[in-house]
């Protein structure tokens, strides 16, 4: 058995599968993207950068994570495999080594197929003289001087490398003393230099022109080893509500203000280096403390952001070859100009993002904030983009007398300062603005707006399973509805007044909402299918599947002869087609143009089916710790939409992955034409341009 499969082998217990292996894996197969053919070249150099930025991510947060768990609680194991949390790290690092060795490959693949269409990405040692030349005027006149050298001794103590930052590191000798440097490569100086002359684009990036001329900042001293390095610290900190109440005076932006500030300032967890210098590496480690199976060597890049700005060095038709059709999201014509208000009161609104344009909401709370007959508007956030026309509305909606509240999710990781500024600016412009509920994230994605018309009250709901955010509804597949359906209108307002009073007991008529009822509601619909034995059914769509009541409850509804198609795209704790557990489950992930991030729960056959769009992921951070919220389809129209959408995803046999019964994932057999489920959807909505 290969290394690797004997350290996969500890990660899998059964039909369980440990989520970090499991992440990994997915994060496997965003790599594959990079190499698949059938992708525009452009777009495979998009999937290695998301591939290591994802990668950085998770050894932010998750190896962080492990970190702090091993620091706190260092018996504790994980419950489905029994792990602790030092056998993870453990066997997390000894995975780690393949996962660079990939990236570089995947790299030099791509490489050649750029070469071949006219961009020549070049190292330092293949660089021609006339070019290196040229590359030292560049360095001199325009890198140097932002270049901040300083040499380590007694009075020059090593700086604190900033997180993700790229440095080189120096071993230096002057006068038969040896000691070292380091200089820090300023975030100021533009990645990519463009190297001029010759028919080919020749691209070199920053960080090989200071490893290539920095010693020029050490004049005086012979550079005997360099190396470029990188560090990775834990990003991963608790927000604790009574924390914030007693340090912070009740005033908990202020509290995740500071947090945010600590996070570049954590323990290290994760040093790069793109060469084998031993005293360069065993120095570094011992003062920053960090141990040798922490150390990973790129022979690359450390991350691979600027493949996203090569299609700036081609003609715009040539780009357009080598990347996906354009495509605009669409606007059903019976909508386009209409009163949305008065359009919503005849008949439930759907949209499927990305095919489906998020203008149609957008254009709703417009027209909201100016409709007479609306008194108030009601929000959750957890993303927004970063010039948010949703806030636009809401502003202009207060600005009208509107009474407009935000509950406005400060620890969305890596979102905090985005939302700080949106929670102030709402604030200032009179709107109410609170921060969600005890220790739970608020993670439902809910609109209520509030009508009087002829005395009487009425309601227009809108319920999403992605973020209001335009940026990311033309990049992730998100479904929404837009109801003025009573009871689910009630519901909004009193989930809204239940998050004013921190009160989590509370039976709503339609929603489920976590993590009161969300759990025991998705149980009792699943227990309804075991009753019906082999005439069963099951098919949900979800991002991540861990919470071990629910892999328990579907292993049960297999032994009973339910049938359980699952569209996993990431994290899959449950291991299907396992003999006496799992037999009757299949599981696919789909990784494609888009990220696949609606949930969708289905229960039942024929007239009987039940569905659900929901927020949340059975993951049990969703549905125990969050606020989250399914909601029931009731609109048939809509239910027909949605169980065509889940016939065509599992139908997909060109991206689409299956999940295997020893934890593997491997291609879906192609018996018939090829299906890529999200160009099906595209074509179905007209969104080609």
């Amino acid at each position: 058995m290969k290394e690797d499969e004997k350290t996969a082998a500890r990660f899998i217990k059964g039909a369980a599968i440990n989520r970090e292996y499991s992440w990994l894996q997915f994060n496997n197969r965003v790599l594959d993207q990079a190499m698949d053919l059938t992708n525009p070249l452009l777009e495979r150099c998009k999937f290695l950068s998301i591939f290591k930025s994802n990668l950085d991510e998770f050894t932010m947060v998750r190896l962080g994570s492990l970190e702090n768990s091993d620091r706190q609680s260092p018996s504790e194991t994980e419950n489905k495999t029994g792990l602790t949390p030092a056998e993870q790290i453990e066997g997390i690092l000894a995975l780690f080594p393949s996962l660079y060795k990939s990236a570089d490959h995947t790299f030099n693949f791509l490489k050649t197929d750029l070469y071949e269409k006219g961009i020549n990405i070049l190292k330092g040692d293949e660089l021609t003289q006339k070019q290196k030349d040229l590359c030292q005027k560049h360095f001199d006149e325009y890198m140097l001087p932002r270049i901040s050298p300083l040499v380590l001794d007694q009075k020059h103590p090593l700086i604190r490398f900033q997180n993700l930052r790229t440095y080189m590191v120096l071993l230096l000798e002057r006068n038969g003393r040896q000691m070292f440097g380091v200089a820090s490569l300023s975030p100021s100086i533009d990645r990519i230099f463009r190297i001029p002359g010759g028919k080919k684009v020749h691209l070199i990036l920053s960080e090989d022109l200071l490893y290539l001329f920095g010693q020029a900042a050490f004049p005086g001293y012979t550079v005997k080893e360099k190396a470029l390095i990188r560090m990775t610290r834990n990003a991963d900190f608790e927000a604790n509500m009574e924390e914030a109440d007693i340090e912070y005076n009740f005033d908990f932006s202020k509290f995740m203000k500071t947090k945010v500030e600590e996070r570049t300032n954590l323990s290290p967890v994760r040093l790069e280096v793109n060469t084998a210098s031993e005293a360069i590496r065993t120095y570094i480690g011992k003062q920053v403390g960090i141990k040798k199976n922490r150390i990973f060597t790129s022979k690359t890049y450390f991350d691979f952001k600027f493949l996203f700005k090569l299609g700036q060095y081609l003609s715009p038709e040539e780009a357009a070859k080598l990347s996906y059709k354009a495509f605009r999201g669409s606007v059903d014509r019976k909508l386009q100009g209409a009163n949305l208000l008065s359009a919503v009161e005849k008949k439930d609104i759907f949209l499927s993002y990305p095919y489906d344009s998020m203008d149609t909401l957008i254009n709703l709370l417009e027209q909201a904030a100016t409709d007479r007959s609306v008194t108030n508007i009601k929000i959750t956030i957890y993303r927004l983009n970063d010039h948010s026309r949703i806030v636009d509305a809401l502003l202009k909606a207060a600005e009208n007398g509107k009474e407009v509240t935000a509950v406005m999710e400060l620890a969305a990781r890596f979102d905090e300062e985005n939302n700080m500024y949106y929670a102030e600016r709402l604030r200032e412009a009179g709107c109410t603005v609170f921060y969600g509920l005890g220790d739970y994230k608020v993670h439902s994605k809910i609109i209520s707006i509030v009508r009087e018309k002829n005395g009487k009250v009425g309601y227009i709901t809108h319920i999403g399973t992605g973020n209001y955010n335009e940026s990311t509804s033309r990049q992730y597949t998100d479904l929404n509805i837009i109801t003025a359906d009573r009871d689910i209108g009630e519901d909004g307002v009193a989930f809204f007044r239940n998050l004013a009073i921190e009160n989590i007991d509370y039976d709503y008529k339609r929603l489920l909402v976590a993590p009161y009822s969300l759990k025991k509601g998705l149980m009792a619909e699943i227990d309804k299918e075991i009753e019906k034995g082999q005439d069963g059914l099951i098919r949900a769509k979800m991002n991540s599947l861990t919470d071990k009541d629910m892999i328990e409850k579907l292993e049960e509804a297999s032994n009973a002869g339910v049938k359980i198609q699952l569209v996993v795209r990431g994290i899959c704790c449950l291991c299907p087609k396992v003999p006496g557990a799992t037999e009757n489950i299949s599981v696919i992930s789909i990784v494609g143009r888009f990220l696949e991030h609606s949930r969708i729960y289905s229960f039942g056959r024929g007239a009987d089916t039940r569905v659900y769009i929901a927020s949340a992921d059975l993951m049990t951070r969703n549905i125990n710790k969050r606020v989250e919220i399914a909601c029931p389809v009731l609109d048939n129209d809509i239910r027909q939409r949605i169980i065509h959408l889940l016939d065509v995803i599992f139908s997909d046999n060109v991206k689409a992955r299956r999940l295997n019964s020893d934890a593997t994932y491997s291609k879906v057999p192609s018996i018939s034409s090829p299906i890529d489920s999200q160009n099906e959807c595209l074509a179905e909505a007209n969104a080609f341009i």
